[in-house]
């Protein structure tokens, strides 16, 4: 079907470029490869349309800056000047998402109108005998869920169980766009009742998993007062991660930590209260270190929390007038020689170097020692700060230390290539809390979203399998690549290429920018989201950013 819908939306990318007919066939791989990583839902041809037309933008940055300079034997530079010319063809690559969104859609519900499966009229169902309990309503949770929802429709003998300390799930590559006042909370945060039509969702905190008894029990708090026991013939563990303060416990208690969509606005909040509070004050020593915030961690979510909070707060400083732009600091501390380690050398030089021009502070080959109320101590010094965030670290849930289950160094579930747990059959585990090898290569898989998605998705086949008694599958993925916004409409990205994974395409500036939010933007669930988002970045474009300060985190 992406064949097709390619072939024929993929015409108009026959009249643009130096390499026309290289541009189509690119167009019809590129829309293979997409019909078969995200297939339509049944008649969302609204969310199809969005997110294709979305999926044009990067497609036209491959294309443009990388595929046509490449098959004329030269390399472009991917500046301002040079994309401003390239403009009417990033118009046509999105045209030609938008109605490669439509025709897939239109094409996948014809063909499931015509071969789909016949419902058999006048049967009653069968009561539910088998129940797949799932804990966790993060990436992996909520994509098993939904897989098992598809592959399981029709089958009323099973039943499915979500538990999630939330409601709602956590979209985390945006979270940093929360804390730096670009999206509201909820922008990224689509329910999971909405996305799951089939599961029963449970609002909750895991308390205790007997493995014997094929029991677990929920927080009672929030069940009337008394604990809620849920029985399973299938667990999945998908309980996530927390923060690892590596023993400092002062850090523990005075650091704001950057894991949930909370901590995001108490982060903004928090800044903006800085602002008022040192608008007033007359010291300048005490509006220093009211205006200093030191971020902890040199990786994707140190690096970009810092690139937010450095554009928000540069944005709301003309509304304080008694303030100046030397008085404001964002210190980014980081334990190695240099940043962002998930990407190539070349990129994280980049990175350090476009975020140290807009006034970000780098603090490499330093560790975090310990703090105080107003002071952060390092291992070669101190920092008068009244701000110090929390993202060098995490362990998987503290939960798994309490089962009689086996576990790698941080304290994550070991299991095998089909993510069975040894010894306990119909016991699952994914995500952060697990210790995944891939099955091709034999190396661990990072605990990241992208890699969660398609764990989900291999788990919900197998325990499908296993209903069936049929024999589970190993998990084998390559990493598609890595993107990391580091502020001020730059980003960079490292794009790995699906036919030759040895090799890979590094982007850096407004193109990996675009980049980053086109592809963001079609991953994120839900059409209502997307909508969103896209109102509110198109809006930030015009206006400055919101300063309203919605939560009160002082007693006054």
């Amino acid at each position: 079907m992406g064949l097709v819908a390619a072939a024929i939306a993929g015409m108009p990318l026959l009249k643009i470029g130096p390499q026309p007919i290289a541009g189509y066939v690119f167009g019809i791989v590129a829309g293979i490869g997409y019909a078969v990583l995200m297939p339509p839902r049944k008649y969302a041809y609204v969310e199809s349309i969005m997110a294709a037309g979305s999926f044009g933008v990067p497609l036209w940055g491959i294309a443009n800056i990388v595929l046509f300079p490449a098959l004329a034997g030269r390399f472009m530079e991917a500046g301002f000047a040079s994309m401003q010319e390239q403009l009417p063809d990033l118009f046509v690559w999105i045209l030609f998402g938008t109605f490669f969104g439509l025709l897939a859609q239109l094409g996948s519900d014809a063909v499931e109108s015509i071969w789909g499966q016949e419902t058999l009229a006048n049967e009653a169902p069968p009561a539910a005998t088998r129940h797949i309990l799932i804990l966790g309503g993060g990436f992996a949770g909520m994509k098993t869920a939904e897989e098992l929802e598809e592959r399981l429709a029709g089958d009323s003998s099973v039943s499915i169980t979500l538990v999630s300390e939330t409601n709602a799930l956590l979209f985390t590559p945006m979270l940093a766009e929360v804390a730096g006042s670009s999206l509201e909370p909820s922008h990224i945060s689509p329910p999971l009742r909405t996305s799951l039509s089939s599961t029963q969702v449970i609002r909750g905190s895991v308390t205790s998993i007997d493995l014997e008894n094929r029991t677990v029990v929920i927080d009672g708090t929030r069940h009337n007062g008394s604990g809620h026991e849920l029985k399973y013939d299938h667990m999945v563990l998908a309980l996530g991660a927390v923060s690892n303060y590596l023993g400092m416990t002062n850090v523990e208690k005075f650091a704001f930590n950057f894991k949930t969509l909370l901590d995001a606005i108490r982060i903004r909040n928090h800044v903006i209260e800085m602002f008022e509070r040192a608008d007033k004050e007359s010291d300048p020593n005490v509006r220093s270190r009211l205006l200093t915030f030191v971020v902890a961690g040199g990786g994707f979510a140190g690096v970009e929390l810092a690139g937010a909070l450095n554009d928000f707060a540069h944005s709301i400083l003309a509304d304080y007038r008694n303030l100046t732009k030397g008085e404001l600091q964002i210190i980014l501390v980081h334990s190695r020689n240099r940043i962002l380690p998930e990407l190539s050398e070349e990129l994280a030089r980049y990175a350090l170097k476009m975020m140290a021009e807009r006034g970000v502070v780098f603090r490499l080959n330093t560790r975090l020692a310990d703090a105080k109320p107003g002071e952060v101590l390092l291992s070669d010094g101190s920092i008068a700060a009244d701000t110090l965030i929390w993202t060098a670290g995490t362990i998987p849930n503290p939960l798994l230390k309490t089962l009689p289950l086996q576990t790698d160094k941080r304290g994550a579930v070991i299991v095998d290539t089909t993510f069975a747990v040894c010894n306990h059959p119909g016991v699952w585990a994914i995500g952060d809390c697990a210790a995944v090898t891939d099955a091709r290569t034999g190396e661990p898989c990072p605990p990241t979203a992208q890699f969660a998605i398609r764990e989900a998705a291999v788990l919900a086949r197998n325990i499908h399998a296993s209903l069936e008694g049929r024999h589970a599958e190993p998990f084998h993925f390559d990493s598609l690549g890595a993107l990391c916004v580091i502020g001020h409409q730059t980003a960079c990205a490292e794009i790995t290429v699906p036919f030759a994974r040895s090799k890979s395409f590094r982007f850096s500036g407004l193109l990996a920018w675009g980049m980053w939010r086109g592809i963001y933007l079609m991953k994120l669930p839900g059409l209502e989201r997307k909508l969103r988002v896209l109102t509110a970045w198109t809006l930030e474009l015009f206006f400055p950013r919101d300063s309203v300060q919605t939560i009160d985190l002082y007693e006054r």
